[in-house]
């Protein structure tokens, strides 16, 4: 899978910043995956949050952290249309370049995101955020799968970090304890229990 190089993510991310005139006194990071559960990351504040005019879905092939070539997990990323429910941090300034670094190198290294500016919606107000949505242009867009197929590679995938399952799970009940419900992530958790438990009984 081709991944972007040390100095091509360190050069996007100034540039990025810098095209924004992104003030250094700090800024919002929108999380809907993964970021909710193990952000990696200092923030001073987080506050649950609406995207608008994007929805969660797994619809980024994975390849090697939850999944394999020849078994492909499928991750989340923000396509277009709808809301989404999330969380969003504040990361004051200064240097707000070096301390979202390493969330930065997370979600770009693999070509399957973009990095973008966001309108939430939060208790305090309108928020301007930093998100990763999905790059539609990478080998590993999915596009919109049916839900069935999702939960068959959910179910089957496996890689360097561990079962792609447990990605679901994990990103589910993160969602439930800031009181989120997520019939797209119910659903699929229902029918990738299913799939597991009959792979179980197979053997």
């Amino acid at each position: 899978m081709p991944t972007a190089s040390e100095e091509e993510i360190v050069a996007e991310r100034a540039k990025f910043l810098e095209a924004s005139q992104q003030s250094q006194d700090g800024l919002w990071l929108f999380a809907y995956g993964s970021l909710i559960w193990n952000p990696e990351l200092e923030f001073a504040d987080s506050r649950p949050a609406i995207a608008l005019g994007w929805h969660r879905r797994f619809c980024l092939w994975q390849w090697r952290y939850r999944g394999s070539k020849d078994r492909p997990g499928l991750m989340l990323a923000l396509d277009r249309g709808g809301s989404c429910q999330g969380l969003a941090y504040r990361v004051n300034g200064p240097e707000i370049g070096e301390k979202i670094a390493g969330v930065w190198r997370r979600e770009m290294i693999g070509l399957g995101y973009r990095p973008r500016w966001l309108h939430l919606n939060s208790s305090a107000g309108r928020l301007r955020a930093l998100g990763f949505v999905v790059n539609q242009n990478s080998p590993r867009y999915a596009g919109h799968l049916p839900l069935s197929v999702v939960a068959d590679h959910i179910a089957s995938a496996r890689g360097a970090r561990g079962p792609s399952a447990e990605y679901l799970l994990e990103t589910h009940e993160a969602c439930l304890r800031l009181g989120i419900k997520d019939d797209m992530l119910e659903n699929l958790r229902t029918m990738v229990a299913e799939r597991l438990s009959n792979m179980v009984q197979n053997q």
